[in-house]
């Protein structure tokens, strides 16, 4: 028979053995004299990968099987060896260098954060808390039977990312620039994945991993190009890990600066309808990033009215009469750019009913448009009506140089 030598770490039963209260000194002792009774160069039968059902359990007649462990960093691992068809045989737990944690129900090891949640005849049952990503690896579970068996539990460490950053380019923004984001989600195990969003539209970004000292920062890049309609918008990062519930994600709102917007709307008169002698206002609205700061009135390819008064964004014109048809032009700028809105003006008779348009910046085109279309009628009826007379002219003509010949065709023949 082979000489006894104690089991792994059965030199820290020892020395647990002789720092014990006197009660259970000698019990320890009986067991490490057992433990030392095992042979130790048998080799185990080794079964792992089982199925998850016990009654399906088939490793070529092994009794001991363990399973694989997750665990986030910081929260408790279970670790259960167990055995079928128990025949009180010794179970011990080794950690990953072999040091013994749990021989049956006693812990020769000082590491106070294992715990024992059950010891039966086929099954010891470890808790592990606080766990790190040092805590990670292979643990081994012997079961001292003929001839001795032995299966592996591997623990995985995840860990959430410990901070995670986004930065843009560039604070503030124009329109129509292509500006890039970055996000950094650093020392997570495994990798994370990165997703990106503008408002609620998901975007594409690149993104690269780092790994240093089996942790990984993956940083990832997203190019985007702005317009006036993503001032105030978020750009969020959202991270997916299987150590994260929820969404995990920071986010940062766009600014972005954008030339004016002219709008023009009629404030007199009320019904829209400008007729000789009437007073016309109009309103300049101008809307931009940064805010415009000089609104201008001109009348396109005339001058002004000199009874035309301008205060700020407000053009009034008293008392209007024919002349002052034309187009007025509303100038407005930033330091992006300048934009600009036409009204067009047509004075209408005193007696005119022609039903109001509304006179903002595209009504008055519009206003103008239908005035225009009323001088083209006005004018194609007159064309038709001296295209009748004409044609009543030339056949009176003919029919009185010809009126001879009808009557002597038209008289009856004197036989």
């Amino acid at each position: 028979m082979a000489s006894a030598v104690l089991p792994s770490g059965s030199q820290c039963a020892a020395a647990a053995a002789v720092a014990a209260p006197r009660g259970l000194r000698f019990r320890l002792l009986l067991l490490l004299f057992a433990a030392a009774l095992i042979p130790t160069d048998v080799p185990f039968t080794f079964c792992h990968d089982f199925e998850a059902s016990p009654a399906t359990w088939n490793c070529d007649g092994q009794n001991l099987f363990t399973k694989d462990v997750t665990v986030i960093e910081g929260e408790v691992a279970t670790i259960s060896c167990q055995v079928n068809k128990s025949d009180d045989s010794v179970i011990q737990l080794l950690n990953p260098n072999r040091q013994t944690i749990y021989f049956r129900d006693f812990r020769p090891l000082k590491d106070s954060r294992f715990q024992l949640l059950n010891f039966s005849s086929s099954e010891l049952k470890v808790s592990l808390t606080n766990v790190s990503i040092s805590d990670e690896g292979r643990y081994f579970c012997q079961l001292y039977t003929d001839p001795p068996q032995e299966s592996y539990t591997t623990i995985t460490v995840l860990v959430p990312p410990r901070n995670l950053m986004i930065d843009i380019q560039k604070d503030t923004a124009v329109e129509g620039e292509e500006i890039e984001v970055n996000c950094t989600a650093m020392a997570s195990k495994p990798a994370t994945t990165i997703r990106w969003f503008k408002g609620n539209t998901e975007l594409k970004g690149k993104s690269e991993v780092e790994e240093w000292s089996d942790m990984y920062t993956v940083t990832s890049q997203l190019m985007l190009k702005v317009h006036k309609e993503d001032d105030g918008v978020p750009v969020i990062c959202q991270v997916e890990h299987p150590a994260v519930t929820g969404n995990l994600q920071t986010q940062r709102y766009l600014e972005v600066q954008y030339k004016p917007q002219v709008h023009i709307q009629m404030t007199y008169p009320l019904q829209g309808l400008t007729r000789e002698g009437d007073a016309l206002e109009l309103t300049c609205e101008a809307i931009g990033k940064p805010q415009p700061v000089m609104v201008t009135w001109v009348r396109v390819d005339d001058e002004m009215p000199q009874h035309a008064v301008l205060s700020g964004p407000n053009l009034f014109i008293n008392n209007l009469n024919k002349t002052d048809n034309g187009t007025y032009r509303c100038e407005a700028s930033n330091i992006v750019g300048k934009a600009h809105s036409d009204y067009m003006l047509y004075v209408y008779d005193t007696t005119a009913t022609t039903e109001p348009a509304v006179h903002d910046s595209r009504a008055g085109e519009e206003g103008s448009i239908r005035a225009v279309d009323h001088a083209v009628i006005g004018g194609v009826v007159a064309v038709v009506v001296f295209a009748m007379l004409c044609l009543l002219i030339i056949l009176g003509r003919y029919f009185a140089r010809h009126k001879g010949l009808f009557s002597l065709t038209s008289s009856p023949r004197i036989k």
